[in-house]
């Protein structure tokens, strides 16, 4: 039987982090609780003391069937590179120059919302369709593929 699988980040700032990945992913902000038209609303509710209440976000695909992402506070930073890495598909179904510009473009619009720009992995046909590695604002690598 299939899992569903959620992904979870640890960061200094759930907040900031969330809206950086629901922007590179076209995801959204995750609603709060059905009978509370806010986050603050629910948290009070569940007696999550105020000095906790921007320990932890999430953001969801709004098809439904991407993996949720949750983003929860820790208080040591980034030590070392990740293991695991998220991949990106900003060009599918393109190949060659026009693959590439088409990951440039968004690497440069993913910068404009945190992201570093680490390097450029040209194409090497015929396994390799080249590929860009980022940062997310806090340092975790993924690649824009």
């Amino acid at each position: 039987m299939a899992r569903d699988v959620q992904i979870t980040f640890d960061c200094a700032d759930p907040a900031a982090l969330a809206a950086f990945w629901a922007e590179a992913l076209g995801y959204r902000l995750q609603e709060p609780p059905g009978g509370f038209a806010t986050w603050e609303q629910a948290l009070e509710a569940m007696g999550v003391p105020p000095e906790r209440r921007e320990d932890a976000s999430a953001v969801v695909d709004p098809e439904g069937t991407g993996p949720r992402l949750f983003f929860q506070r820790v208080p040591e930073g980034k030590q070392v590179k990740n293991r695991v890495h998220l991949d990106v598909r900003a060009a599918p179904g393109l190949q060659g120059e026009a693959r590439m510009a088409a990951l440039e473009a968004e690497a440069e619009r993913l910068a404009a919302h945190g992201a570093t720009r680490l390097r450029r992995q040209e194409p090497s046909p015929p396994l390799a369709a080249g590929h860009l590695i980022m940062a997310d604002p806090e340092g975790n690598e993924f690649c824009l593929d």
